[in-house]
């Protein structure tokens, strides 16, 4: 059938289209059933709903994810017409019946969730399968080869292109942006994409978009690595895993992480980048994303996924027991990484020290620096100001503000003061991105908390523990409410 476009200010967050009911009726097509709309040189499914008012018998009303995708304009004819459901929704139950996927099917799960075929829904079956059966080590590399090949990749010819990624779970914990600095200072091509955080206070991309801009294209993202040696931008804007950031999407709303998706994320977006070595951070611990039990059998699968596609990959097991550095949210974030990068400044030590370690790991692993003498070299070009001067070129090449004197943080502030002195016994990393996120984090970027004090420091009845920032006085009152009722910092 040959509808006009009705072009509408309409953000659905996923492609969408509505239909007249009437049209629908004709077509057979009931809510949330799938359609297809066929440009002359584009084609797209996506599911449908259906109206009475808003839109005319003649007329097909999109999102604003369809008009870009198909790059419809206001008025344009396109043909219309119902779809069978994918077959890849008989292998979604095939995992939900905890069965083993052949490679074919996860291609086929993997390009239904890239041409939007399957919906949000369907695709959190997937996550909610992979969750509870996991997957095989032949089912992980087929769903890692499958995420890689519906993207696109960079094409980078230098031999030393190196990526460096943490697991996460860990408040603060903002090393990356060090990383990249020193090791791109020391000669190192480093092209660092980033997703947005899943159920931390901040991801790297949301500390950097506090102050640059961090959604470029693929064709962009290369001229600004040739010329600079390194990057730190958000992934899903460069269109290299698509498949990887919809799943993100979903787990985000699931608010869980299936170690199969975990280790095919991470793999596929190295690939994509084109790494050859790839320094793999797992921080465990009482209230990390993992124990030291699953660490080690991550540690042993990122072994086997580094030997299959033919990667120099070392995978390091850190403390995560607790907070790293002082702020947690994108703005305090970035504070501490910039107190660290300004030879002029004195930042969290704990958090400095990481960052110096993984650079030395990297530095040693590509033959930078003799075996035992890496972390040397990265305090030495940390010390020496290079690494901030590198830093300093990535914000302003991805259109950055290096003004760094003029951040500022959230209009509200709650400061919450020890009720005894005593010696602080236990910090959870998980209640504490809880109160972060619930302050406003990531969104509000500069929300968050600002830690005083860590694991075993020794504190005053009235010293200041935490200081919470919201944008919000409503926040703001929330999380003082879940800091008192869920005690994420602990003092004996």
């Amino acid at each position: 059938m040959r509808l006009k476009v009705k072009l509408l200010k309409w953000h659905a967050g996923v492609p969408v289209a509505m239909l007249h009911h009437e049209i629908a009726g004709e077509l057979g097509v009931h809510i949330r059933d799938r359609i297809s709309i066929k440009t002359s040189s584009r084609e797209i499914l996506t599911v449908v709903d259906t109206i009475g008012t808003l839109v005319g018998k003649n007329e097909i009303a999109v999102s604003s994810e369809l008009k870009k995708r198909l790059k419809l304009r206001d008025g344009q004819k396109v043909d219309v017409n119902i779809t069978e459901p994918p077959k890849s929704l008989i292998f979604i139950k095939k995992k939900l019946n905890n069965k083993t996927l052949s490679e074919k099917e996860i291609k086929e799960i993997i390009k239904d969730i890239v041409n939007n075929a399957i919906s949000e829904s369907e695709i959190a079956m997937f996550v909610s399968a992979m969750h509870k059966y996991g997957m095989t080590i032949k089912e992980i590399i087929y769903l890692t080869k499958a995420i890689l090949e519906t993207g696109n990749r960079l094409h980078l010819r230098n031999k030393f292109v190196v990526d460096k990624h943490s697991i996460g779970g860990v408040a603060g914990n903002r090393t990356t942006p060090i990383v990249v600095s020193i090791c791109a200072a020391a000669g190192l091509t480093m092209p660092k994409t980033s997703s947005r955080a899943i159920t931390s206070a901040a991801g790297t991309a949301d500390v950097i978009e506090a102050i640059a801009k961090v959604d470029f294209s693929a064709k962009d993202l290369e001229k600004i690595v040739k010329k600079i040696g390194a990057c730190m931008v958000w992934g899903g804007g460069l269109g290299m895993v698509p498949a990887d950031s919809k799943i993100i999407k979903v787990e985000k709303l699931l608010k869980i992480d299936p170690k199969s998706q975990l280790l095919a994320s991470i793999m596929s977006k190295k690939l994509a980048v084109g790494s050859k070595y790839i320094l793999i951070d797992i921080p465990y611990g009482k209230s990390a994303k993992v124990g030291k039990k699953r660490a080690l059998e991550l540690k042993k699968d990122f072994a086997k996924l580094g030997r299959y596609f033919h990667r120099k990959l070392k995978v390091v097991l850190t403390d995560g027991r607790q907070p790293i550095g002082n702020g947690v949210g994108p703005i305090l974030e970035l504070i501490d990484v910039i107190n660290i990068l300004n030879p002029q400044k004195q930042g969290p030590k704990d958090l400095e020290e990481k960052s110096i370690f993984l650079s030395g790991e990297i530095l040693e692993m590509t033959g930078k620096a003799k075996k035992g003498k890496g972390g040397e070299l990265a305090r030495e070009i940390l010390n020496s100001g290079k690494a901030f001067e590198k830093f300093k070129q990535i914000i302003k090449i991805q259109k950055g503000n290096i003004n760094f004197e003029k951040i500022k943080l959230a209009k509200y502030k709650k400061c919450v003061h020890a009720k005894k002195s005593g010696k602080i016994s236990e910090i959870n990393n998980k209640k504490i991105n809880s109160l972060a996120r619930i302050a406003g984090c990531p969104v509000d970027k500069t929300a968050g908390l600002y830690l005083h004090y860590h694991v075993n420091d020794k504190l005053k009845k009235g010293d200041k523990v935490l200081t919470i920032y919201s944008e919000s006085r409503a926040r703001l009152n929330q999380a003082v409410a879940f800091y008192q009722r869920e005690k994420p910092i602990k003092i004996k």
